[in-house]
């Protein structure tokens, strides 16, 4: 199973974002989404940002996760 994660970008450095979840940051590529800026919600993959998503649905996807992790663990 693949999950990319939604995370808001905090800092960007030439073609790599931080972005930051939970206050859990993680660098990121923006080779697909030379567009993103700081404040946006990406979706990260595998240390790739894939794509960009409204706070809306970025705030929805990570309340889904953290209630299946609860049930999980």
């Amino acid at each position: 199973m693949c999950l990319a994660i939604p995370m808001q970008i905090v800092e960007i450095e030439g073609p790599v974002a931080v972005a930051e979840v939970d206050g859990v940051r993680r660098r990121a590529r923006l080779d697909l989404l030379p567009e993103a800026q700081v404040g946006d919600y990406i979706l990260v993959h595998a240390g790739l940002a894939i794509a960009t998503v409204d706070a809306e649905a970025a705030r929805e996807t990570l309340e889904l996760l953290r209630q299946w992790a609860d049930e999980v663990s």
